[in-house]
This record gives C-alpha cells, structure tokens and sequence, in this order.
C-alpha cells in the first residue's frame, strides 16, 4: 500500500510542516487511547480534485466526539473548510483525509475532562487499502477468533481510537495466518464486520447486510452502497448474518472509505461463489467508480469539489 506524505498537516487551525506535527509523549490520548477520528478520500475527476461525501463524515466526527464527551472547539463548517484547505495546500489530486481529534497533555489520570481537545487533518497519497491486485479479484479473508465489542462496552457507533485496538487484533490474527483482513463476530456470534470494514452477502439477488446492533460502525461507504443498490432495483436487507451465510454466500464484499468496495473470494478457504467478483459485486463497483471519477452524474451530491 504506496504512501505519500503531504508537506503540511493542519493542527488547531495552523499548518505546519509534516515533521514538526508532534504532541507531548504524556498526552492522554498516549496513555488512553482518548482518540476520535475518521478516514475520508479525495479522488481526482474529470472536474479536478473532489471529496467524498465530505459533509457525512465531518458529522460523524462530531457524534463521537459527543459520545465521548469531547467538545470540539471548532464548528462542523470549520473543519469542512480546513480538509478542503489541507488538501489544497497538499498539491496531491487525490488523497486520504484523516481529521481527528484527541485528549492532549493536562492530567495524566484516566479522567480526560481536565485534557485540552486537540484537532487535526492530516492527508497523504495511499493506494488501494487490501492491496493492488484487491479491487479487481478480490481477497481471501478468515473468520476471526476475537469477537467484536459487546453492547454497552464500547460505542461502536463512535469511530474511535480505543476501538481500534480491537481491531489491530483482528488484522493481526489474519496477517499471521495468511489472509488479508479478518470478520469478526459480534457478542452474539453473529457477522459483524472486518477490521475496518463493512460486509455485504449477496444471495439469490439479494443483499444483506449486518444492522447497527451488530457491534458494528455506521460506514458511510456502506450506506453509498445501500443508495446505489436502491438506484439499481436491488433489493437490501439489514439483519442477523449467520458465520455460514457467508460460506454459501453467492458473491460478499467490504466497503469503506479505504477498502471502497473490495470482492471476497474466499472465507476461511472456502470459495465464494465462482471465486472471482459477481456481477453484482461488478455492477455496484462500476456504478461507485463513475461517481468518483466524476465520468457519471453524482445524483446524490456526494462529490464535494476542493
């Protein structure tokens, strides 16, 4: 996965210099994991640079920054303008945006309340999140043996750092086995998601997804997906998945602003479907990439020019 670093990264409301962008080692977030954030792309169009439903993910920031009783001391319009200015002074055509937020240095307890809120955008050049060759035939994935977080644990609705060591566990487990992402369970043993990413089955035409009491992040990329399913006739369900629906699964994907839309071609060694992308998979594909090369109309307004 290329990575290309910006010049500047944007730190409570000034640039500065990629290398001087640096926190105290006490920060809270260090010891605490005290961290919202959120994962957001800039592709290149036909009309210059534009970001991907900009808006969505800039609120989502502010829910769970609210979750964890973290004020932000900016206006959603704010940190709107300031990924847009980011990303211009970049000079990259298309990029990944992370704007977050943390507890910096105050208290080294576990309260936070006595932290300062520090705010950042970073953005660099990455390339396709599970890899280069992901996108077009897909990829071998397990079933992880960590189970997402419980009910009332953690907010999974909350796209937050200290969720993300869950994660790292998942990731991990299958790196070390021989896949490239892992699905975890929920509390339950139902399908909840990947590491870092949303999951659609497909069966008999069908697409179902796991719903939001699955332990799972409201994906943003999930409900483009959901809107390109209704624009193309498709019907979409959101329930309970069982572990086995996804061996005898028709076609299964990820979506998310890193993966996108990226095919599954094996689950726990288990061929899915014919082991390539379905037609399903491809339709829904072709119809995200015309948005976000800007090559097709954008009816939902979810390009946002730079």
């Amino acid at each position: 996965m290329a990575f290309t670093p910006s010049r500047r990264i944007w730190m409570n409301g000034s640039l500065v210099p990629w290398e001087e962008a640096r926190i105290h080692v006490l920060s809270h977030v260090v010891h605490y994991g005290s961290s919202v954030f959120e994962g957001i792309r800039c592709y290149e169009t036909r009309r210059g640079p534009a970001v991907f439903r900009l808006r969505e993910h800039v609120r989502r920031l502010f829910d769970s920054a609210k979750v964890y009783r973290m004020p932000l001391p900016y206006s959603t319009d704010a940190i709107v303008a300031a990924c847009r200015e980011t990303v211009r002074d970049s000079g990259l055509a298309s990029c990944y945006i992370r704007p977050f937020a943390y507890r910096g240095f105050g208290d080294v307890g576990v309260n936070p309340l006595g932290c300062p809120v520090e705010v950042v955008i970073a953005v660099w050049g990455w390339g396709a999140y599970l890899g280069a060759a992901a996108l077009e035939e897909g990829v071998d994935v397990q079933v992880s043996s960590w189970t997402r977080l419980a009910p009332n644990t953690l907010p999974t609705l909350a796209k937050a750092g200290a969720n993300y060591a869950n994660s790292q566990l998942i990731k991990m487990e299958a790196l070390a086995n021989g896949f490239a992402e892992g699905i975890a369970l929920d509390s339950q043993g139902y399908v909840s998601e990947g590491s870092g990413e949303n999951l659609f089955v497909v069966r008999g035409g069908r697409l179902v997804t796991p719903p939001m009491g699955a332990s799972i992040l409201p994906g943003i990329t999930r409900a483009s997906v959901i809107s390109l399913a209704g624009d193309a006739g498709l019907e979409v369900v959101e329930q309970r998945v069982p572990r086995e629906a996804l061996y005898l699964a028709d076609e299964l994907f990820f979506t998310g602003t890193a993966a996108e839309i990226t095919p599954i071609r094996s689950v726990d060694r288990i061929e899915i479907g014919s082991g390539e992308p379905g037609p399903i998979t491809r339709k829904l594909v072709a119809a995200f990439r015309g948005i976000l090369s800007g090559d097709a109309e954008d009816p939902h307004g979810w390009m946002e020019p730079v």
